[in-house]
């Protein structure tokens, strides 16, 4: 194996590893409803690597690193995607109980959406401001300037799809195994109310970053 090919799976594959807003909205959606919404999420997360990957190699990154209006625009537009996402996830654990004793009830499984389960993995992916630096920065380490930029980009992307595809799937599984304890009504609360908290204070925090 190339020297250089190795180097590249093995960045892709710990900063796949590395827990981040993917990772949390994963983790969310398969507790939500399940594996299927956790696989569908992270494909249209996955998906959002090659629209990364295709404005590097067309030089629409270097416009954006360049310019702070529009750099600002994009995360700016991130960051309220977050705090929507947050929001939705403590509006869901604070919304009072149909029963009197709701710690020990299932909570209803919530009817799965691939259409809402992709555009919500896709817009988080391409929504991020640090999937754009990360990918301007590093991607271009890879490309051969004799070669189409464009082609061998989307190749890299390709493989990074396939490396965060597995683990992302893997952990929706892991998620779905512990079905049966999330779904107690207590158990769900907090665990929207924690992701949630979390996903409210990155969105913020992505915002007021400099």
């Amino acid at each position: 194996m190339d020297p250089q090919f190795r180097t590249y799976l093995i960045a892709v594959t710990l900063l796949t590893l590395t827990p981040g807003v993917d990772t949390l909205l994963i983790i969310r959606n398969a507790g939500r409803g399940g594996w299927r919404d956790g696989a569908v999420s992270s494909f249209g997360i996955c998906t959002g690597l090659f629209v990364h990957a295709a404005v590097s190699a067309v030089g629409i990154s270097v416009i954006l690193l360049q310019s702070a209006l529009a750099f600002s625009v994009l995360k700016l537009a991130g960051a309220g995607y977050l705090i929507w996402l947050g929001a939705a996830s403590l509006r869901h654990a604070w919304k009072p109980g149909d029963t009197p004793s709701p710690s020990f009830r299932d909570v209803p499984p919530l009817r799965f959406s691939p259409r809402r389960s992709f555009v919500e993995g896709f817009l988080s992916n391409v929504l991020n401001p640090k999937a754009v630096v990360f990918y301007m920065a590093f991607l271009p380490q890879f490309i051969d300037p004799s070669g189409s930029a464009l082609r061998q980009s989307l190749f890299l992307a390709g493989l990074h799809f396939v490396v965060a595809m597995v683990w992302q799937c893997f952990l929706a599984l892991i998620v779905n195994r512990a079905g049966t304890w999330l779904k107690r009504r207590a158990v769900h609360r907090t665990f929207d109310g924690l992701t949630g908290s979390v996903m409210l204070f990155l969105g913020v925090r992505l915002a007021m970053a400099r």
